[in-house]
């Protein structure tokens, strides 16, 4: 079922997997039932988990975590000759499994966000996806559930039935929520980040010029500067800082 290598990059463990085979191996988990844990960490993820030791704890129970981010697939060929032809953008990731799931008519539950968010996007994936069954939808907290809370939402995610959970809580709470109910929700869970928000339109796409260079970042920037600047700011200095720092030993180490 697991049939992918993992690469290690500043700590955090990469599946190296592609959209298809990503794909499968959540279908052939989801149909199943089986509790499995999904993120899609770009480079804000990586840097949360190199700067916070509740953030790494967490993200390294997930069982799969894919490369989402063009830097984050360059720096895993250049330093780890990983070889990945392309990244694993979360959204992208979510449509393609959107897709097989609604091929095999699998039941999904939506995880966070807004009501108004959900209801678009439960609307948008009955639209896109026909054979797909929205089972559920919880709305965010924006706060960390009580024990009771907590219990009684692994109790409605089981009693629908849910084959997939995609969880749209924001990085690292959505990979924190993911990592604290492996074995607890009898489904794949998928930390699939702004998805929900691009989906139903509060977020607008990068042009996919800027997606190929890397530059996605910068576009979100421009759209959210107040909300997004200090991550930004500090996030892509220490990852340029890191890639530069194991270059030079990898550089080191080949001489001698």
């Amino acid at each position: 079922m697991t049939n992918y290598t993992k690469t290690n990059l500043f700590g955090v463990n990469y599946a190296s997997v592609d959209y298809a085979s990503a794909t499968n191996i959540i279908i052939n988990h989801a149909v199943d039932n089986r509790s499995f844990g999904v993120s899609a960490l770009a480079v804000h993820g990586l840097m949360e988990s190199n700067r916070n030791e509740v953030v790494r704890r967490h993200v390294s129970q997930i069982d799969m975590v894919v490369p989402d981010g063009k830097p984050v697939q360059w720096a895993l060929n250049a330093l780890n000759n990983a070889a990945l032809k392309d990244r694993v953008y979360g959204p992208e990731l979510t449509r393609h499994v959107l897709k097989a799931a609604g091929e095999q008519r699998l039941r999904v539950y939506l995880y966070g966000s807004t009501k108004p968010t959900l209801d678009k996007l439960q609307q948008h994936i009955l639209n896109t996806y026909p054979g797909v069954v929205v089972c559920g939808m919880h709305v965010d907290r924006f706060r960390d559930a009580t024990p009771e809370e907590d219990a009684d939402d692994i109790r409605k995610i089981n009693a629908a039935n849910a084959h997939i959970v995609l969880v749209g809580r924001g990085c690292p709470r959505q990979e924190i929520w993911v990592a604290q109910h492996l074995g607890k929700v009898n489904a794949v869970m998928m930390a699939v980040g702004a998805a929900f928000d691009y989906f139903v339109g509060n977020i607008k796409r990068p042009p996919v010029w800027m997606q190929q260079v890397g530059l996605e970042w910068l576009f979100r920037l421009s759209q959210e500067p107040r909300r997004l600047f200090k991550r930004y700011a500090v996030t892509n200095s220490l990852f340029i800082i890191y890639f530069l720092r194991a270059s030079l030993r990898r550089t080191s180490n080949s001489v001698s």
